[in-house]
């Protein structure tokens, strides 16, 4: 295992994510690291429970927050295979998280620098640290793979 917390976490991410496409779901994985250590891990389960919001970040951060016991996750990193959309980064900002870390890039609806950047807005009550392309080829080719037969 990686020695480094957020490269292992992030590889927990891209298994979360493999698992996503198992049933049919876009494959995305998210990880909460707290203190290092992992406390929660899912991933996008939107075609599987038939809910819009079920996407790993949210589903990620819900199951930190009964690990933590409190809503507040202000020392949590979200580590995630790809940039979270505005709802996953509106998510993260109000469960105060400190650190996203993020693999792929998604220039058509991520939130944390490619289209809008939530994290670092002055204009709300919490800013979160970046940290974008971790592992991005391996999170991107699971996108690639699972998006290539449904685009012919």
């Amino acid at each position: 295992m990686d020695s480094d917390p957020e490269i292992a976490a992030m590889r927990l991410a891209l298994l979360e994510a493999a698992a996503a496409a198992g049933h049919d779901d876009v494959p995305v994985g998210a990880v909460v690291l707290l203190g290092g250590e992992v406390i929660a891990r899912r991933h996008n389960e939107r075609q599987l429970q038939g809910d819009p919001s079920a996407h790993a970040e949210v589903l990620a951060l819900r199951d930190a927050a009964a690990a933590a016991g409190t809503w507040r996750l202000d020392a949590a990193t979200l580590v995630v295979t790809l940039e979270p959309c505005p709802m996953c980064a509106g998510a993260a900002l109000l469960a105060r998280v400190d650190r996203i870390v993020f693999g792929a890039a998604d220039p058509k609806a991520g939130a944390c620098g490619s289209l809008y950047n939530l994290a670092a807005d002055p204009r709300l009550n919490h800013q979160m640290d970046l940290a974008g392309g971790l592992l991005a080829d391996e999170a991107a080719r699971l996108l690639q793979e699972f998006f290539a037969p449904r685009r012919r």
